[in-house]
């Protein structure tokens, strides 16, 4: 066992390496990453492990492969880490009344068109803050707000659990529309469509942008071959193709149906409605400027229907 007290060698940088570790899947890519030799990388890995008297990485395959107390100690890590960052975010928040930075969690149901007029109404002002916006899809919306790598969550699906420790307001709905391309062979059904006849169709699906494989599966039926995409404007395009069959967000395809190069076919299925929300973390200090003017805006109920129900 190391002379090393734990408190010596779990610096910042050092669980931030673990999480490059972790995220580049090997020591050596790992190292490239940060610009350093592989042996250094290794060595400063040990010496947790020594101080720790653990093991954090399974050494038997190439695969940067966490054991259990790995896993332990990156899930903690993450956690302190965005504490740091809240921590020296606060500080300068009560410097200056702006955070230094502010990011957005932005699931892509969200109508873009409205997003950007907000951002470009909130960059106007010239803040001393810089303005980030992260693409994410369902559950993942609120895995980013949960995790601490955003600050306000827009479009967290009804199905998401909020956490204690963050609040939620109603956003607004939208309806999703069973869409296939003129060309697909179930644009010609006459007759309304069952769960059957849409299951023998590839399905164009949006991947769940959590982490971990902890995300949420919608809409898909069971046997049904599926083509995964990262984001709804790909699964748009994909089905324009005809590539496969699926809901899209109304004011999304509306467009697409009135030009003739979307049909709805009718389906036995209920009409899907999607009920979403904006979350942030509650604090105990005092609110900063970027989110008092983000949650300001949001309040106007013609803005929240602006951003989910505005044609695109």
């Amino acid at each position: 066992m190391s002379d090393l007290h734990p408190r010596h060698v779990l610096t910042p940088d050092a669980l931030a390496m673990l999480q490059c570790i972790i995220e580049c899947g090997s020591f050596a890519a790992a190292a490239r990453s940060m610009g350093m030799v592989p042996s250094a990388l290794t060595y400063r890995v040990r010496q947790i492990e020594d101080s720790l008297d653990v093991l954090l990485f399974d050494r038997s395959s190439r695969q940067a492969r966490p054991t259990e107390a790995g896993q332990e100690l990156l899930k903690e890590g993450r956690r302190l880490l965005a504490e740091l960052d809240a921590v020296a975010n606060r500080v300068k928040r009560v410097a200056t009344g702006w955070e230094p930075s502010f990011t957005l969690a932005v699931d892509g149901i969200i109508n873009r068109q409205t997003l950007f007029e907000l951002c470009e109404a909130f960059l106007a002002q010239a803040p001393p803050t810089r303005l980030r916006l992260r693409d994410e899809v369902l559950s993942g919306t609120l895995e980013a707000l949960n995790s601490g790598q955003a600050d306000l969550a827009l479009g967290v699906v009804a199905e998401s659990v909020i956490a204690a420790g963050f609040e939620a307001l109603p956003l607004g709905s939208q309806r999703f529309i069973f869409a296939v391309a003129p060309h697909h062979p179930l644009a010609r059904a006459t007759t309304p469509l069952d769960d059957d006849a849409i299951a023998r169709h590839r399905a164009v699906a949006v991947a769940d942008s959590a982490p971990r494989g902890n995300g949420l599966t919608i809409g898909l039926l069971a046997g049904q071959d599926v083509f995964t995409v990262p984001n709804l404007r790909d699964k748009l395009e994909a089905q324009l193709r005809g590539i496969g069959v699926g809901f899209l967000p109304e004011h999304m395809a509306r467009p697409y149906i009135d030009s003739g190069q979307l049909v709805t076919p009718p389906v036995i299925r209920q009409e899907r409605v999607f009920n979403v929300s904006y979350a942030w973390r509650r604090s105990a200090t005092p609110q900063g400027r970027a989110m008092a003017w983000w949650q300001g805006r949001l309040a106007d109920p013609i803005t929240r229907m602006a951003l989910v129900d505005r044609p695109a």
